[in-house]
């Protein structure tokens, strides 16, 4: 079923409401929810062009495609959208491991970033850009809705949205790195 027609009051429910509870969308959890489910998509979009061009990383000791370490990026973000929903799921400290594992990679095969890049230089890298922009809005609503005390927000759900950045802005280079395009700096004139 595509659609239950029991939202159009504006109502819905999480998995932890008691039997016949609903709660207003307008809650700020669903606020949340909705930056998630953007950034799950927008990871979706990167993953399809990170097809198109082929990129992969040397992940250990063989080659990944990009669009395989991204998929694994959306199941993981799914737990962290199941436990806001009211599930005892969250990101786990193998999550978080796997990202810094693909940052770890790609730090040894790009050469230093000393600077701020303007994003831009290919299709990929750009994507991956406003992924991670996506990734940063998400990461602060998740502050916010920790400091209104509404909900317990996991700590590794934190971590994890932290570090996916700092792993997308990773991939992003080694894209423009890998298919050739020159990353420009800005002037600041």
């Amino acid at each position: 079923m595509l659609y239950t027609g029991k939202g159009d009051k504006g109502t819905t429910k999480l998995f932890n409401c008691p039997q016949g509870k609903r709660i207003s969308k307008a809650e700020f959890v669903f606020e949340v929810l909705g930056v998630l489910d953007e950034l799950n998509s927008s990871l979706g979009y990167a993953k399809v062009l990170s097809k198109k061009s082929n990129t992969t990383l040397l992940f250990e000791t063989h080659r990944v495609p990009y669009h395989e370490i991204i998929e694994t990026f959306q199941q993981n973000l799914f737990c962290i959208q199941a436990g806001l929903g009211g599930s005892n799921m969250h990101a786990t400290r193998e999550h978080i491991s796997y990202l810094e594992k693909v940052i770890y990679e790609v730090e040894t095969l790009l050469p230093p970033v000393k600077s701020f890049i303007i994003p831009g230089s290919g299709a990929t890298g750009a994507f991956l850009d406003v992924t991670r922009t996506v990734t940063r809005r998400a990461e602060r609503q998740l502050l916010l809705l920790q400091s209104k005390k509404d909900q317990v927000v996991n700590q590794e759900d934190l971590t994890f949205m932290n570090r996916l950045t700092s792993a997308l802005y990773a991939l992003a280079r080694f894209a423009n790195y890998q298919e050739g395009h020159s990353e420009v700096k800005p002037n600041y004139k």
